[in-house]
């Protein structure tokens, strides 16, 4: 496991207004404050990516998303819950409750809980993350710390070192309200 001062390093950068790169559980991923918008565009701008697709949201536990979920129906709530930490993204509704840089055009977001102990460590020291895979727009995934270079080279603020977790696949995307599979895994 990385070093608790690289990671307070890298939540600094965070709070700064950077954008870094980090491994999740089965690719790299790149991040930033999702409250930032600067570095939120910034972000979507590396990867050539319109801000209308929305984005991903990765927290350490359950409780960072409270604001999201506190009013959801018990059901939905316990259903995440038992997902969660876990590769399960969902698409939950949001209520209002987010900037359209992170939303998008949709009435929902996605989050996660990672298993991954270093992103979990990241995001417990930043609060939840905006955490997308590290490529730019129609390109594979970058599963190194080499192919997250190849691709950004220096218009990161941070690279975040470790191991991507032992998944082949990103992780299962589903609707909250219909169940239904986006991304299967």
């Amino acid at each position: 496991m990385v070093g608790e001062w690289r990671v307070r390093r890298a939540a600094q950068v965070v709070r700064q207004g950077g954008v870094i790169a980090y491994p999740t559980e089965a690719v790299w991923g790149v991040g930033c404050d999702p409250w930032d918008a600067a570095a939120v565009y910034r972000l979507l701008e590396l990867k050539q990516r319109p801000v209308e697709k929305g984005l991903i949201l990765v927290a350490a536990d359950i409780g960072q998303f409270d604001f999201l979920l506190a009013d959801l129906p018990a059901a939905w709530q316990a259903q995440l819950a038992r997902s969660w930490p876990g590769p399960n993204t969902w698409l939950v509704p949001h209520q209002g409750r987010l900037p359209e840089w992170i939303s998008g055009m949709h009435d929902s977001v996605a989050l996660r809980v990672s298993d991954h102990p270093l992103v979990r460590a990241l995001c417990a020291h930043t609060g939840p993350l905006v955490s997308t895979s590290a490529n730019p727009a129609g390109r594979p995934a970058a599963r190194s710390r080499l192919r997250v270079e190849q691709y950004f080279g220096d218009q990161l603020d941070g690279v975040l070192g470790g191991a991507v977790g032992g998944r082949k696949n990103p992780s299962l995307i589903r609707d909250l309200r219909s169940g239904q599979v986006i991304r299967p895994s």
